[in-house]
């Protein structure tokens, strides 16, 4: 039995959530991300994975890529991922800043809050990409009631920023820091951006016991998911 299938087999035991891979995954996926990734924490890729794969089984339609940010990692390291699901490739690994009120260069506090300032975790869905106030940029909804439903109110979004440069790392200690939006550096914003509008997976991972605890999508609970299923495009 592979890596993902044992995972897959006691988390249903556990959670009381039947998990099956869509006809197009390998069963092997997690080992194949997880060789093309070694520095991504292999619990953040397992959540991922398992997230993703409760929102297919729920309605949500299979996606072809999926990025993964890791906030226990601190912002001086690059901790976006972006795979692609079918190919089993990483496509990019790269910085990305978190909320200025979440913490200084280790993300500790996140909020689903209007005006919080704080970077929010769990499971979103890329949906259209637009061109505002910073330039080329990517709308998210935030499928976790009580923990992201408030991605589009909040207008937490996907886009470049200045700020997210690594020059700022001898001096500041940290990157930049956003108002809650996952920012990105400007030189791979339309990259990023491309590969995940249109309903691809984002998922947000923190070592936190009290998310992880509260996630609806970790602990595959239907009954959450329905308070955002407007959120979810049909299968």
């Amino acid at each position: 039995m592979g890596v993902v299938s044992a995972w897959v087999r006691r988390a249903s035991l556990a959670l009381v959530c039947s998990v099956s891979w869509p006809a197009w995954a390998d069963p092997s996926l997690f080992q194949s991300l997880a060789q093309r990734a070694p520095q991504l924490d292999r619990q953040a890729l397992r959540h991922a994975l398992a997230a993703m794969q409760c929102a297919v089984n729920h309605g949500a339609k299979p996606s072809q890529r999926l990025a993964v940010i890791d906030y226990s990692r601190p912002s001086t390291e690059k901790r976006l991922y972006i795979f692609d699901l079918k190919r089993q490739r990483l496509l990019l690994r790269d910085y990305v800043a978190h909320g200025k009120a979440s913490g200084e260069n280790l993300a500790t506090r996140f909020s689903n809050r209007v005006n919080s300032h704080q970077t929010s975790l769990g499971l979103f869905l890329g949906a259209e990409s637009y061109r505002g106030k910073h330039g080329y940029s990517l709308r998210m909804d935030g499928l976790e009631p009580g923990v992201n439903d408030r991605a589009r109110e909040r207008a937490i979004v996907i886009h470049g920023a200045d700020y997210v440069n690594p020059r700022w790392i001898p001096k500041q200690g940290r990157i930049g820091r956003s108002l809650g939006c996952p920012a990105v550096r400007q030189g791979v914003a339309r990259q990023v951006v491309d590969q995940l509008k249109g309903g691809q997976f984002v998922f947000a991972w923190h070592a936190s016991r009290s998310w992880q605890q509260a996630s609806a999508y970790l602990n595959c609970r239907p009954a959450q998911m329905a308070q955002a299923r407007r959120l979810l495009p049909e299968g």
